[in-house]
């Protein structure tokens, strides 16, 4: 939960790097909030029509969930622009989710290794 709270602080914030852990948690538990409105607009479903609760749901949480996806994008030494590709029909978010993935590298343009260590070959050389 830390995670969640920790990015909607930096919620317009495109700068920095998140970790692999910072990244997933807070989509763990952005699909959790969504599938949470989804059942209850369901439930109000009979009464106002629309799935109202959901959209603004989603459209509140849209510029921080792409800041902490550009976040991670730098932490894997790549631009944020990278987040574009999900446009691309079919393996364009499963590029994307394979970046995602990818582990920190070391200290970039972005910023410092958020892990705050070298991994051992950067550390053997």
């Amino acid at each position: 939960m830390e995670e969640f709270k920790k990015a909607l602080q930096h919620y317009a914030d495109f700068s920095g790097r998140a970790t692999r852990k910072d990244y997933w948690m807070f989509f763990l538990f952005y699909m959790i909030l969504y599938i949470v409105a989804m059942v209850v607009d369901g439930v109000l479903a009979a009464l106002i029509g629309l799935p109202i609760l959901t959209l603004i749901f989603a459209l509140g949480m849209l510029v921080p969930s792409l800041s902490c996806a550009v976040r991670r994008l730098h932490d894997t030494s790549r631009s944020g622009w990278w987040v574009l590709i999900s446009l691309v029909p079919l393996v364009g978010g499963i590029i994307l989710i394979v970046f995602l993935a990818q582990d920190s590298h070391d200290d970039n343009q972005y910023g410092p290794n958020p892990k705050g260590t070298q991994p051992a070959e950067a550390a053997a050389a």
